[in-house]
């Protein structure tokens, strides 16, 4: 007795048959059921996920005795014939080998003539996109207006080498991939019927390795099955496959987070030695970035819907080494190594390059925790600047001989606090180098700030114009803001602030630490172009700021 392959002994007979196309074959039934067939279809998609088989199909529902009908018999003549392919009614026709308009106008000939049969003639032309220019034209008046009797269904893989003019004559319903949990189902259902014992996670390699097409997953079964028996353990489905090198993507990936650059060269070194295409070993290793990153993004419970178990458990916890931004950064690289991988006359030096880039590729933190780390610091900047806020300063004591004894009315020291208040709303950071100054007076349009001679800001301050333009804001007139320098008094020395003194020294060292603290470079590392203008000690909020 023959032996039929899986492929074609579980070949669809009916719609409900089909796997994963049911927004087709919905549309289809209802369409027969209805009376409503176009006249000519197009199924496009990639091999092997059943659009011959829904032609097919569609035949039969259109040509069967108890039809027209969503649900062919299968037991009819008309059935019978057109299921083993030798109905006079329906011709399938290999677009390939059949590509001339010497063929297509013996067809166009032939639809003249009315079914010997069964109700309507059927023309299924299989990749369509090899008929030439001149077969396409040939074709189109038939196809727009077709006898009565005749329809037509053209499949392909190549949807677009198909004709506007053709497209807009037809019905088009695109088949999608078949996804690997509807795989795995259907190579469950014909393991058991067939007495094969095989686990959950060898039928998932074999959908793996089928790439969303059906019809190979069961010629790979069809395979393993022979090369193994009826018993199927995974040890032979991963030697027939080859999934060895699955294993050294996953530990090449791995000792690219730990930042092992010695077993990232060791790992390339045994692909290659174990005769792997290192082009497509590169290819493999993107791939498996790009799920790292879904897998970070999607979170290790709604990653790749792809993936076993397994998998999905080793791809999970390789995603936690590393933050999203850093594994984009990695991406990215092997994204753009990619074309100079495939123009390269040695792919094994130019592939080590790339992970030695990779391995010694700084991490990086992401947004949230570098704003937490902001925040942090400049808590700790500020209770580090607090101690050394105490000691009091006035205004006379500081303003020098000639201000001495010089009593400061109550509306200028109200004038003095909108004016800072004013600035604070301009420019924050203008108001946190003039908020440590001490008002000196204000005559005629000149207002009077003091800062201590060594104060930080003072030349910034004093180039500044837009004091001035604040305060003639304020005052309402043609105003000017002069910065005088201050000495302080004996045993003091130091920063004016709002009154008090701080300790230069202190407030130098506090700036050194901030500058040179690590997570402020990370920050100047993510931020392209950032820079550091000014390093502030916060203070404490009053319950009047509050």
């Amino acid at each position: 007795m023959e032996y039929l392959v899986l492929a074609r002994k579980w070949r669809p007979q009916v719609f409900e048959d089909v796997v994963g196309q049911d927004h087709v074959t919905k549309t289809l039934g209802n369409a027969v059921r209805q009376g409503r067939v176009a006249h000519a279809l197009l199924f496009s998609g990639p091999r092997g996920i059943g659009k011959t088989s829904v032609a097919r199909i569609l035949a039969k529902a259109l040509n069967c005795e108890k039809g027209p009908t969503g649900i062919p018999c299968n037991g009819c003549v008309n059935c019978r014939e057109i299921t083993d392919g030798i109905s006079m009614d329906v011709r399938e026709i290999d677009g390939a080998s059949n590509r001339g308009i010497d063929e297509i106008r013996e067809l166009r000939e032939n639809v003249r003539f009315t079914p010997a049969s069964a109700p309507c003639k059927v023309y299924i032309i299989d990749e369509v996109h090899m008929l030439t220019k001149e077969a396409f034209n040939a074709l189109l008046k038939t196809i727009e207006e077709p006898p009565r009797h005749v329809i037509f269904i053209f499949a392909t893989t190549e949807i677009h080498r198909v004709p506007m003019t053709i497209l807009s004559r037809c019905q088009r319903h695109d088949f999608r991939r078949v996804s690997s949990a509807q795989i795995r189902g259907q190579l469950r259902k014909i393991a058991d019927a067939e007495s094969i014992r095989v686990g959950e996670t060898a039928l998932g390699w074999i959908a793996e390795a089928a790439e969303g097409s059906m019809r190979d997953a069961e010629s790979i079964f069809d395979q393993v099955i022979s090369y193994a028996g009826t018993e199927i353990r995974e040890e032979a489905i991963s030697d027939l496959l080859g999934r060895s090198d699955r294993k050294l993507i996953t530990s090449l990936a791995g000792a690219i987070l730990d930042r092992d650059g010695k077993k990232c060269l060791e790992t390339a070194a045994e692909a290659y030695y174990a005769g792997l295409d290192i082009r497509q070993f590169h290819g493999r290793l993107t791939e498996h970035f790009l799920k790292l990153i879904v897998m970070k993004i999607s979170g290790t419970d709604s990653g790749p819907a792809d993936l076993s178990e397994e998998e999905r458990k080793a791809l999970g916890e390789q995603a936690e080494k590393a933050s999203r931004e850093t594994l984009r950064r990695m991406l990215d690289i092997l994204l753009s190594s990619d074309e100079e991988m495939r123009r390269s006359g040695n792919p094994k030096m130019y592939f080590e390059c790339v992970l030695i880039r990779l391995a010694n590729l700084e991490p990086r933190l992401p947004l949230d925790e570098i704003l937490a780390k902001i925040e942090y610091l400049e808590k700790k900047l500020s209770a580090e600047a607090e101690p050394n806020r105490s000691a009091s300063f006035s205004p006379a004591s500081a303003a020098g001989p000639e201000e001495a004894g010089q009593v400061m009315p109550k509306s200028s020291g109200d004038l003095w606090q909108e004016f800072k208040d004013l600035v604070k709303a301009k420019s924050p950071p203008l108001w946190s180098q003039v908020n440590a100054g001490v008002f000196l007076g204000c005559e005629d349009g000149r207002l009077r700030i003091g800062f201590p001679r060594d104060y930080l800001f003072m030349d910034s301050l004093r180039k500044n114009s837009r004091l001035s333009e604040i305060a003639a804001e304020l005052l309402k007139r043609e105003a000017s803001v002069e910065i005088e320098a201050l000495d302080a008094g004996a045993g003091e020395s130091g920063l004016v602030r709002n009154g008090s003194l701080n300790n230069r020294k202190n407030h130098q060292q506090v700036r050194r630490e901030a500058l040179g603290n690590p997570m402020v470079q990370k920050i100047l590392d993510v931020f392209e172009g950032a820079e550091i203008r000014e390093v502030v000690p916060l203070e404490k909020k009053t319950k009047s700021e509050d």
